[in-house]
């Protein structure tokens, strides 16, 4: 299993790809850019796995950092009427380059388990949804009201701000996309996408420079590809995909 560190992968590629016996055209749209003062970075549902506290993340540096969702227009004729998030981006360092891919496992500690994997396994998260998110851990435990109000006091109800008609509002980012501030008003924020072709299980990878430094966080929806694609494609990085684990 060469994912995620095949020749198919394509975050933030703008180009036009054959998927079976249909074309996707990819483009990409900047979402802004999402705080992350602690640097303890939660990548999940936000309607149906995230909480208030003991939420699994992924440590980083703390600072901000631009969030860009890859799009993949599936219409028949390409023309912008379909489109699914195919992945979505959170770009560390924008200035370096991409030497290699690897899993990154969501935990309590932002710790890797390093837990051995079958080669047609991989780490991730699940969706309910439809729906995933980039958050910071402890700005979610800080600036969100108590659990029990999330869904009638923030998701849904008749105020224009509420969170679900943020996502289908096309004047701010666009449909199925939102950078959302949080209730307590400091400034903090978390921002929310529209999970491919919907509900499903689905890895964080971790792109990294020549010197192995974490260079950008994706999550893949498995639209433009899916990682069986690779298994009868040659990869374009000579060193097999278990070794990144090292």
């Amino acid at each position: 299993m060469q994912y995620p560190n095949g020749s198919n992968w394509s975050a933030l590629k703008s180009e036009i790809l054959c998927n079976g016996e249909d074309n996707i055209k990819l483009s990409n749209i900047s979402c802004g850019k999402l705080k992350l003062p602690s640097g303890k970075l939660i990548v999940c549902d936000p309607f149906a796995g995230m909480s208030k506290s003991d939420n699994s993340f992924i440590q980083i540096p703390p600072g901000e950092y631009e969030v860009i969702v890859t799009l993949a227009d599936v219409s028949p004729n390409l023309d912008g009427s379909h489109n699914r998030e195919a992945y979505a981006s959170l770009i560390i360092d924008a200035n370096a380059s991409e030497n290699s891919r690897k899993f990154l496992e969501l935990s309590q500690s932002g710790m890797p388990s390093n837990q051995s994997l079958n080669s047609d396994e991989f780490l991730g998260y699940g969706v309910d949804a439809g729906t995933s998110c980039f958050a910071d851990a402890e700005t979610i435990e800080q600036d969100m009201p108590d659990q029990d109000t999330w869904y009638e006091g923030l998701f849904e109800n008749d105020d224009n701000n509420c969170w679900f008609n943020q996502m289908d509002d096309d004047k701010l980012i666009r449909n199925g996309i939102a950078n959302i501030p949080l209730p307590m008003n400091n400034g903090n924020n978390l921002i929310l996408f529209h999970s491919g072709w919907g509900d499903g299980f689905y890895p964080v990878v971790g792109s990294y420079d020549s010197n192995g430094a974490l260079i950008a966080v994706h999550t893949d929806f498995f639209v433009a590809h899916s990682p069986e694609d690779d298994e009868e494609t040659n990869s374009s990085i000579d060193k097999p995909w278990w070794k990144f684990w090292a």
